[in-house]
């Protein structure tokens, strides 16, 4: 495996320092921006609506798995921690929710919802 040395010499490194990295343009809600607290703004919906539907599968699976449990007490038990966890995980999406809005509105940051 060789290194194509002609390659790497056509490179104009002032040219790629003068230009600088891409900026992002997510566009949300008609606002086009680079800065970190838009990015972060943007992307927070999505990764709540993602715990939520997680969430509910996750319910859904120990649900289905204390039915099929058919008795065994290893099995119902392995079901109800899933559960159990499944709303723990809601209470503790809920709470960052609130914490995030909380946050958003003390320090004046845009309101994401």
């Amino acid at each position: 495996m060789s290194i194509n040395i002609k390659m790497l010499v056509q490179l104009d490194l002032d040219k790629i320092q003068n230009i600088g990295l891409p900026t992002f343009a997510l566009r949300s809600g008609g606002r086009t921006s680079a800065d970190v607290g838009r990015l972060i703004s943007d992307i927070l919906p999505y990764i709540f609506y993602g715990a939520g539907i997680l969430l509910l599968i996750y319910m859904i699976f120990g649900g289905f798995q204390l039915m099929f449990a058919k008795g065994d007490p290893k099995a119902m038990q392995s079901a109800q921690g899933k559960i159990t966890n499944a709303l723990i995980g809601f209470v503790i999406v809920i709470i960052a929710y609130f914490l995030v809005k909380l946050m958003a509105k003390i320090f004046g940051l845009v309101d994401f919802f």
